[in-house]
């Protein structure tokens, strides 16, 4: 069991290559936590301090206007549009538990960082990068996974109720990410690996990774983390450099595509069908089919998105071709259209965490109405070629 260390707070020793580890477990709800980190940073113990976050968590934390350097375009043309959305909800999910709990979550890690910068200690980023975790976690889903962890975001999003004391309780004594993905998270035990246990992983290599000469180190974690981090820490004998790299790799594993060469076989199949066997008339017909339901569906969706005229006609003109080119999706385009023809202004992006958490914000802020506009559009497409294969396999069986 761990230790009570600074105000009470579990502590886990951990002696490695000559440095001296001390894990400080936290809460991040708790200003017990906060005082805990204030105190061992002043105590005068440690010459470097390490802090489960990343440089994007890092900068959401000490720097409140660096939403405002987001870049729109490449957050799309990168397909980083899923990992964004899961940061706002994240984001929304921790201005709830503000407000309902009167402190930030994650104030001891922003103390951490704080305090080393007064004190002039090094100040070491460990946690892997939120958007990673994310595409690892889809990874490893299953589709009908996958639509409920979606399902579970967008729920976190507009979830205005206060957060359950149930929940509060295993925020203290778990993980920050975690938490957020809420109820899919604690009913998907697979989740464990990506969220906990790859992190603790991860954390405990870059520990060792340290190249500036520190020997008393300490690291703010959180409690979930200390057992792990602790074990990983003093047993694990890889490489930190090839174990880094990879936790980090994000290439899909190949698979064969067989939904999509499934459709387009099937379409394909149905036209050149119908011109053999129906004639000019038929052939027509069927092609129609598929071109009015992605084109209409495609349109349909960036209209509920509240895209602009000229965003919704590049999501149709692309949608009949999603089948030939599934690495370019219809609603990229939309999105990029709609960016430059919308451009995101910097008040936007200030009030992105406050926007983020109503609907009535989604369609007034320009940065959510830009996701709204790829994810919507992309699922009208999507619709539209399911209803046009199934009018076409019809005419083939008819």
């Amino acid at each position: 069991m761990p230790a009570a260390g600074f105000a009470g707070q579990p502590v886990i020793e951990v002696e490695r290559d000559g440095v001296h580890y001390t894990l400080l477990g936290t809460a991040h709800v708790s200003r017990a936590s906060v005082d805990a980190v204030c105190q061992a940073i002043d105590s005068g113990q440690f010459d470097a301090v390490a802090v489960e976050l990343d440089t994007q968590r890092h900068k959401a934390l000490t720097q409140p206007n660096a939403m405002a350097e987001l870049d729109l375009v490449k957050v799309i043309r990168e397909k980083k549009v899923a990992p964004f959305a899961a940061n706002l909800a994240l984001a929304a999910y921790q201005r709830r538990l503000a407000e309902q709990l009167g402190i930030e979550p994650g104030a001891e890690l922003k103390a951490a960082a704080t305090e080393a910068a007064a004190r002039g200690l090094p100040l070491q980023l460990i946690d892997r990068d939120v958007g990673i975790t994310f595409r690892r976690i889809l990874q490893r889903l299953r589709f009908w996974d996958r639509l409920k962890l979606v399902s579970s975001v967008i729920t976190g999003l507009f979830e205005r109720a206060d957060v359950s004391e149930d929940d509060i309780e295993r925020l203290k004594e778990g993980d920050l990410l975690e938490s957020s993905f809420g109820e899919f998270a604690r009913q998907t035990p697979s989740l464990y690996v990506t969220l906990i246990d790859e992190r603790d992983q991860y954390m405990a290599a870059k520990l060792r990774q340290r190249n500036d000469g520190a020997r008393r180190v300490l690291a703010v974690v959180g409690a979930g983390h200390l057992k792990g981090m602790a074990h990983y820490l003093a047993n694990d004998t890889r490489a930190p450099e090839a174990l880094l790299a990879e936790l980090s790799e994000v290439t899909p594993k190949r698979r064969i595509p067989w939904i999509t060469l499934t459709l387009t076989t099937l379409i394909a199949a149905g036209i050149v069908w119908g011109y053999l066997h129906g004639g000019l008339a038929l052939g027509r017909a069927l092609l129609l089919q598929w071109v009015g339901w992605t084109v209409g569906l495609t349109a349909l969706g960036a209209l509920l998105a509240g895209a602009h005229p000229f965003s919704l006609l590049a999501g149709a003109i692309a949608a009949p071709f999603k089948p030939f080119r599934p690495g370019l999706p219809s609603g990229m385009f939309s999105a990029l259209v709609e960016t430059h023809l919308r451009r995101p202004a910097y008040p936007d992006f200030l009030a992105l965490r406050d926007d983020a958490q109503t609907l009535k914000g989604w369609y007034r802020n320009r940065v959510t109405r830009v996701l709204l506009v790829f994810m919507l559009t992309n699922l009208g497409t999507v619709a539209g070629e399911w209803l046009a294969g199934a009018r076409i396999l019809g005419k083939l069986l008819g």
